[in-house]
């Protein structure tokens, strides 16, 4: 046992007794501690770091321990609680709080599981099941527990019947509209991560809670579906991956859909910023669709994106073009080449200067555009 703990009732908890039993990655371990006080942590070296219950972190390994706890509700919203930390409250009873019946397991140093909820049952089962009806106390555990499903559906995991329940309840009481957005973009922003985000924004519309904060997006019911048919195309590496879902997700929507839904969501200027070019290339594409592009179409396109600025933005839209039209992509990315060509000094060297040299850097670009379009379209049809 570890010196820092010896004497302590320790228990491994939550999303890493899970996730080990389910065989996924196991990225982070979350303990509680049972019959202990705050200042007996403290003695021992542990820091304080919970301002609303006491958590504390190790002093070598950084990993958090907190004190079992219970919760009552006192409020609306996912802060309206009331904690109560002290020597008394047993594991059972911090294992009771939690949202899920397969997060409300621990694991005792010796391997012990310690299941009261009938936790292991669920996840054999595939289920994501509330563990009591204090499940309604949460409106945070709407969003939860659909990006379990986002994470676990792959698995064959789905919810319960009767926690679908108490979701829809939770929305017709109005609980979700006390969420902070800060909090409804963390969880949405970890689920356009998961393996399957598509599943999270698919409870949300079954229950409800898409129209509550993502009303633009549960308007119209056929363009959702294809929009959430869009997010396993992407054009980036998993570096990027919930932003160009995120993008891929909205593209859709007008200029002043997009802005009412970012302001609502208080959403992360990156997520705004690449939403609103892939708005412009998905317009790109679908002006293509409907007759031969024009020159002046594809330099507005560029200057719309920031692309003689921010050339690193191109090439990933262009591979974003190539998912919808491969051709086309083809052509953008020569046009693009030749008209990144012209570049300012050249024209200064000429003895263009002032407004004219900006005139004549437009002119020249757009005549490359031209010229690329028109070749590609005469190699097409030779």
């Amino acid at each position: 046992m570890d010196a820092f703990l010896e004497g302590l009732e320790v228990y491994c908890v939550g999303g890493a007794v899970r996730d080990a039993r389910l065989g996924w990655p196991v990225t982070d371990r979350d303990w509680v501690v049972v019959g202990a006080t705050p200042e007996a942590m403290r003695r021992r070296g542990f820091r304080p770091v919970g301002r609303d219950f006491p958590v504390f972190l190790h002093p070598e390994t950084h990993e958090e321990y907190a004190l079992a706890r219970t919760e009552r509700k006192a409020g609306h919203g996912y802060t309206g609680f009331v904690v109560h930390a002290s020597p008394e409250v047993t594991l059972e009873e911090d294992l009771a709080r939690r949202d899920l019946t397969i997060n409300a397991m621990a694991e005792a140093p010796d391997g012990r599981l310690v299941d009261p909820y009938g936790g292991l049952a669920d996840l054999e089962a595939h289920s994501l099941r509330h563990v009591s009806p204090a499940f309604v106390e949460d409106p945070l555990r709407v969003l939860r527990t659909a990006r379990f499903l986002a994470r676990y559906c792959g698995l064959g995991f789905t919810i319960a019947e009767e926690t679908r329940a108490l979701m829809s309840r939770l929305v017709a009481d109005g609980e979700l509209a006390h969420l902070v957005a800060e909090r409804v973009w963390v969880e949405t922003e970890k689920a356009l991560g998961e393996p399957h985000p598509e599943a999270y924004f698919q409870a949300l519309r079954a229950c409800g809670a898409l129209a509550v904060w993502w009303p633009e997006l549960a308007a119209d019911e056929a363009a959702l579906d294809a929009a959430l048919d869009r997010l396993p195309c992407l054009p980036e590496d998993d570096a990027e991956l919930s932003l160009w879902r995120w993008a891929r997700l909205v593209e859709h929507l007008d200029d002043d859909e997009r802005a009412r839904l970012g302001e609502r969501l208080r959403l992360p200027k990156a997520y705004a910023a690449l939403a609103r070019q892939a708005a412009l290339t998905r317009a790109l594409w679908q002006a293509a669709e409907a007759g031969p592009l024009t020159a002046a179409r594809v330099q507005a396109w560029l200057d719309g994106v920031d692309a003689w600025r921010r050339p690193e933005r191109v090439p990933p839209l262009l591979a974003l073009v190539s998912l919808e039209h491969a051709e086309l992509a083809t052509d953008l990315s020569l046009a693009w080449r030749l008209a990144g060509q012209v570049v300012p000094r050249a024209l200064m060297e000429e003895g263009f200067k002032g407004k004219a040299l900006g005139e004549a850097l437009a002119r020249r670009r757009q005549e490359a555009i031209a010229a690329a379009l028109a070749g590609e379209a005469g190699e097409s049809t030779a």
